[in-house]
């Protein structure tokens, strides 16, 4: 019976049906998620406890203009101490104490409720006091339990405050002090209709309307935990779906993965457009990493590549695949736009200028330097999805070729980038002053000779 009552930690119960607790604790996306949401759920409702509380203590004196109401205001200053003192000890998790600081509160609250202001003088009976139904704001604390608790906190708080509630009902019956005079008063007054005297008696308790107002409350109770188990499951579906653009974002470009995450078949369509294709080389690589350790080697690669994507992310271009020491970007994938060339050419030059900050640290570390090339060109393509069950989404066509084939380029022309015709006619006159012509160059792929243009090597 104990645990029912416990703070939940990620129990299967909380979860929906497909989603194991093992699954969750290997998830830390999505236990960081709940993590967060509940954590920010308990200051939220501390901070609307106390909210509730100083709209219940100025309504207090309005409603009742007399110095006896300080009794209750110090009450609720001690239930705005419980609230404090159950932020300091709630946590994530199942926590004795504070389920030992809710109990306390719900406890502290019903007190108040039932049994008679020790400062106010009258020969009330006892069951008076349950006719200024102030059964209603304990509803206020179910509704904040809603804030920071599970579906199970909630039935527990429900079951409490139902168990309190019917406690202080028997302890008012067998204890509660009756004022014979009134109860004859009201029977010579309407003992002729027995309906209207049990409703008018200030001797009776009312059995019938007690609980009418317990049943209430578990139903609601009942109502407010089947919500909060929908939130969660809610709540790890999202945290799923977040966890799966995390993932992709690990292996595509931001504009790829907005495009998969909206779309069903995104790019089942095939479509031909003109594309800015990008190739990246480390030259000498292969030299390089013969003659060292494989985790040198790796650690040379994380670290260039995510130079390398930096550049090309800040651009908004694709990265389509990585190429060994290489790798391949693309710009008007997977939907063309006006600057697609331009954006290309910025990240080309981005790309020179962090390749050689990169080679600069390493130089001063004492490692070997690596020269990166870049080769760029702009022209037709085909976009679609190409495989079976594996799905790639694939970019073809001769500009790719073309783009390949002016990064090798760079070696014999000792150029950092060198891009075509079709890219430098297509850029703003005003961005192409440090590009140096080069005529009469062969590309496989391309008929005849062409002219291409490079971005020299530092010092050459």
């Amino acid at each position: 019976m104990a645990n029912a009552f416990e703070m939940p930690n990620f129990s299967d119960s909380d979860l929906p049906d497909t989603i194991s607790a093992e699954q969750i604790a290997r998830n830390r996306f999505t236990e960081g998620t709940l993590h967060r949401h509940k954590q920010e759920g308990l200051e939220l409702a501390v901070r609307a406890r106390w909210v509730a509380l100083a709209v219940v203590a100025v309504l207090l004196p309005i409603l009742n203009p007399d110095w006896t109401m300080l009794y209750y205001e110090a009450l609720l200053l001690v239930s705005a101490g419980i609230g404090w003192l159950q932020r300091r000890v709630g946590r994530v998790g199942r926590s004795q104490a504070e389920l030992g600081v809710m109990a306390l509160d719900l406890a502290v609250f019903i007190f108040a409720l039932v049994f008679p202001n020790p400062f106010l003088v009258t020969d009330w009976p006892t069951a008076m006091f349950y006719r200024f139904e102030n059964f209603s704001f304990l509803f206020i604390f179910l509704a904040l339990g809603t804030l920071s608790y599970s579906w199970r906190t909630v039935v527990a708080m429900g079951t409490w405050t139902i168990s309190m509630w019917m406690i202080a009902f028997g302890l008012v019956w067998w204890f509660g002090k009756t004022n014979e005079h009134l109860g004859q008063a009201a029977k010579d007054a309407f003992g002729h209709d027995t309906d209207l005297l049990g409703i008018l008696d200030p001797n009776a308790l009312q059995f019938d309307v007690r609980l009418q107002q317990i049943v209430i409350f578990g139903l609601v109770a009942g109502i407010l935990a089947v919500s909060i188990r929908r939130f969660n499951r809610l709540l790890l579906g999202n945290a799923s779906l977040e966890r799966e653009r995390e993932n992709l974002s690990r292996y595509f470009s931001p504009n790829v993965v907005e495009e998969l995450s909206q779309n069903d078949d995104p790019f089942k369509k095939i479509r031909a457009h003109d594309v800015a294709a990008v190739f990246v080389d480390i030259q000498g690589f292969t030299t390089y990493a013969s003659t060292r350790d494989p985790e040198e080697v790796i650690e040379t690669l994380r670290s260039f590549h995510g130079l390398m994507e930096r550049a090309i992310f800040a651009q908004n271009g694709t990265l389509d695949k990585y190429l060994g020491d290489g790798l391949m970007a693309t710009f008007g994938t997977p939907f063309p736009a006006a600057d697609d060339v331009r954006r290309a050419y910025h990240c080309c030059c981005r790309m020179s200028d962090l390749a050689d900050s990169w080679n600069a640290a390493r130089l001063g570390a004492g490692q070997q330097p690596l020269p990166v090339s870049v080769g760029l060109h702009y022209g037709p393509v085909v976009l679609g999805d190409i495989g079976g069950a594996r799905l790639e989404f694939a970019v073809i066509g001769n500009t790719v070729n073309v783009a390949s084939r002016l990064e090798a380029l760079t070696r014999p022309l000792n150029a950092r980038l060198v891009i075509s015709e079709a890219v430098y006619q297509a850029l703003p006159q005003e961005e192409t002053a440090d590009l140096v012509k080069v005529t009469d160059q062969v590309i496989r792929g391309v008929e005849g000779t062409v002219s291409v243009w490079t971005l020299p090597r530092h010092g050459t």
